[in-house]
């Protein structure tokens, strides 16, 4: 028995030039960090003497005699694609909701890849696990997502990736431990309580990525220049008014991106002293991040009372088995 830990990621800049709409024809560049919420999968080797071979517990509960009765669409295909013999107990267990914009069905299949290899007592490198997962949910379940938040769940920690040709390349930031901790003091999540599943809000932009090009361009910009403030003595507020710049530019990709509601709780945040923000992942609801200094940070949550005030710290060691 076992269980895999995979992390949950925050994007901060350069979102959205990681879908190979893009990528298959352009260099995409994003600034993403992995966080301390995670995705927990447990796992077991199933007897012979139950009547089915594979349980699945997740929000609902599967048992069956095959993988192709399995209703799950990532464990139906990562049980396929491991190639695993003997029968498996699987349970699923998150920090976060499903659908909150966190990265959590890559996380997911990042996780259970994980997991079902140490099963079998295979060893399997960080980027085999990302560019798995990428296969499975672009390739197999042809869903419209991209493809850092597999490899962000995947490495752990703080990261700059570049995107091309259906490769990435991970640079980790270099930059010391007290800037890491200025800019994660500096940002605040909130869950808005809106799910929706990112393949449906990104469907509705992916396909023009490549006409708005002007639009991806600033992004990779942004990203370049976050990096450059991240890694030296500027002020780390700066970070805040690219974050602002780069979700006014996310909101004209579509109208499905944000709506009135988010646009009234940004205005509100930013009516505190919120320098930037956005919400994260593809749009449409899930959490929002908030760039603000320290302290005015009271007043933000006073405000957001109604929403879920998540606290999150970075983190480093990506999808690791926790328990064996």
């Amino acid at each position: 028995m076992l269980i895999v830990r995979s992390p949950y990621r925050v994007s901060i800049l350069g979102g959205g030039g990681d879908y190979p709409q893009w990528t298959s024809k352009h260099i995409g560049e994003v600034i993403s960090t992995s966080i301390n919420k995670y995705c927990y999968i447990f796992v077991k080797e199933l007897p012979n003497y139950f009547d089915h071979k594979y349980r699945i517990v997740y929000r609902e509960i599967e048992s069956t005699k095959t993988i192709d009765e399995i209703k799950h669409p990532s464990v139906r295909e990562c049980l396929r694609f491991t190639g695993i013999e003997c029968g498996v107990e699987i349970h699923h267990a998150g920090d976060l909701p499903a659908r909150s914009g966190m990265g959590s069905s890559s996380a997911f299949t990042v996780g259970l890849l994980n997991a079902l290899y140490c099963l079998q007592g295979k060893y399997t490198t960080k980027n085999e696990l990302a560019k798995q997962a990428i296969h499975i949910e672009q390739n197999i379940l042809k869903e419209n997502v991209g493809s850092q938040d597999q490899v962000a769940s995947a490495y752990g920690g703080f990261n700059r990736i570049l995107f091309s040709n259906g490769d990435f390349t991970v640079y980790p930031i270099i930059t010391g431990k007290e800037r890491i901790k200025e800019l994660n003091d500096h940002l605040m999540l909130f869950f808005t309580r809106i799910n929706r599943t990112a393949s449906d809000i990104a469907s509705t932009f992916v396909n023009t990525l490549d006409t708005n090009r002007r639009q991806q361009r600033i992004s990779k910009d942004l990203a370049a220049e976050g990096i450059d403030i991240i890694c030296s003595n500027k002020d780390i507020c700066q970070i805040g008014e690219l974050l602002h710049e780069y979700w006014m530019m996310k909101r004209t990709l579509s109208d499905k991106v944000s709506s009135e509601y988010i646009d009234n709780l940004y205005e509100t945040a930013r009516g505190l002293g919120a320098i930037g923000g956005k919400i994260t992942g593809a749009g449409g609801g899930g959490c929002m991040l908030l760039f603000v200094e320290p302290h005015l940070q009271d007043k933000i949550k006073i405000a957001f009372k109604d929403l879920v005030h998540v606290p999150f710290e970075f983190e480093k060691m990506g999808s690791h088995v926790w328990r064996h």
